[in-house]
């Protein structure tokens, strides 16, 4: 109860402060959202993560999500490829984050770091404002401002912090917000509530950090913060799976919110109905993943906001039942648990049962989304061999046996393409890129057959 108040005050400090977040408008059906990053979209979840909301919170709503993120890439880079990588797609939607690159990783002297962190802000903006030029010609997309994650300067880890790298970035971040003032465009901020929440839990912990051992990159539950921030600002916060209350002396529907209830029978051990939801739970994974080490798990985040009281809360009470009885749940026959009359008429949340059908569903959703997810990421590295390694060099989208050749000798000083390499030996081959893309295509197909809610009988029994 004291972490669930805890969570509340800060959620609410962050939210009433001057950095709280802009307007911003909930996907519609059909949209076509872009996010372009840096490496922190590049091979994060967050994007993944708000679509998984949308895919079980609006089963009947279809959109697409794609992944624009390079890792390394400052604003400049952003401008020269966000033709090929945001207008191509024909979205409906982008946001739009950079600045962990942009400001650097040098460890300037003290008397120095202002200024020299000023000249690099100065170059970013620079790009940045030519973005901003060729975003005002395309009015059909709506633009989302995202203020980066933070650099985590206050974590004792043993990783050197750069003094003063968080800072820089919010001098972005507030250029940002003001652009997207001035042209009427959504602003999420990443950064400051995330600060907030590390700089709260290093009270407690002195070596706590959402952004890993390097201090830049989330980690699946920061991820998930991020996430959560996000719909946050979509404004979506309270919105249920669904909330049912029944009468269990005369069988009265007393609610029955975002869902329908058929068939109510009473008899002398208790109450069973028919019940479909419009929505289902959102499943939260609990292996570890993602970015950085060590590896968190996206449930994890449930430490740290009250994503479960905002977004996840599929409520089951029944009233009328004797206080101090004991009670069986079954849904579809299958028996989910026992509680009191006190509990049930307090009220159940069924997103925390992951035994139940609907839950069980939401999760087969999840698994098919991290599929996606994979592939995408295949494809991402492909694009980061010729961002990052090809373009400078003259040889963007050149994927001929020399090509191969040179990446292999270039992987020998550098870790990184080294690591890219087996996934560029696939994917510069066009049929391979298109069997993935295929192959994703299909899998968005399926999550939008499996997501769809379908009805389950509940009962409630007196227990022996």
């Amino acid at each position: 109860m004291h972490r669930k108040i805890y969570l509340q005050l800060l959620f609410l400090f962050l939210f009433l402060n001057s950095y709280s977040q802009s307007k911003v408008q909930p996907f519609v059906n059909g949209d076509r959202v872009v996010f372009m990053g840096n490496s922190i979209t590049d091979g994060g979840h967050y994007h993944s993560y708000i679509w998984l909301y949308y895919m079980t919170h609006f089963p009947n709503m279809r959109i697409e999500c794609f992944n624009a993120g390079i890792g390394g890439d400052v604003s400049k880079q952003m401008l020269e490829r966000i033709d090929n990588e945001v207008f191509a797609k024909k979205p409906t939607v982008m946001t739009l984050t950079f600045g962990m690159n942009d400001t650097g990783y040098q460890l300037f002297p003290a008397a120095k770091a202002d200024s020299l962190y000023q000249l690099k802000i100065n170059t970013s903006l620079m790009s940045f404002k030519q973005i901003v030029a060729l975003l005002q010609q395309h009015p059909e997309i709506k633009k989302i401002m995202i203020g980066s994650s933070p650099y985590d300067e206050t974590s004792r880890i043993k990783t050197t912090s750069l003094e003063g790298k968080n800072k820089a970035m919010l001098v972005i971040i507030a250029a940002e917000k003001q652009i997207a003032k001035d042209n009427s465009w959504g602003f999420v901020d990443f950064n400051k509530p995330m600060t907030q929440i590390n700089k709260q839990e290093q009270q407690k912990d002195s070596l706590f950090t959402m952004e890993a051992i390097d201090r830049i990159h989330p980690t699946n539950d920061g991820q998930m913060v991020m996430t959560y921030l996000f719909l946050n600002a979509q404004g979506l916060a309270g919105d249920k799976v669904a909330d049912i209350s029944v009468d269990a002396k005369n069988g009265q529907i007393d609610k029955q919110e975002n869902c329908k209830l058929t068939g109510v029978a009473l008899n002398n051990s208790g109450i069973q109905f028919n019940y479909l939801a419009k929505s289902l739970p959102y499943p939260l994974d609990t292996i570890p993943g993602g970015f950085g080490r060590p590896q968190r798990t996206q449930a994890q985040a449930l430490q740290l906001i009250p994503f479960t009281d905002d977004y996840n809360q599929e409520l089951l009470q029944i009233k009328g039942l004797k206080k101090t009885d004991s009670y069986t749940l079954k849904i579809d026959s299958k028996i989910l648990g026992q509680w009191d009359g006190n509990a049930f008429e307090k009220g159940i949340n069924l997103a925390l049962i992951i035994g139940t059908p609907q839950y069980q569903q939401a999760l087969a959703i999840m698994h098919l989304n991290e599929e996606r997810w994979e592939i995408e990421r295949r494809l991402r590295e492909y694009y980061w061999i010729h961002y990052s390694i090809l373009k400078p060099k003259g040889m963007l989208f050149n994927d001929s046996e020399a090509t191969m050749d040179s990446l292999q000798k270039y992987a020998k000083k550098d870790f990184f393409v080294a690591a890219a390499i087996p996934t560029y030996q696939k994917a510069r081959f066009k049929s391979v890129r298109d069997a993935w893309q295929k192959e994703m295509d299909l899998l968005t197909d399926q999550i939008y057959l499996t997501n769809k809610p379908v009805e389950h009988h509940f009962e409630i029994t007196r227990s022996n």
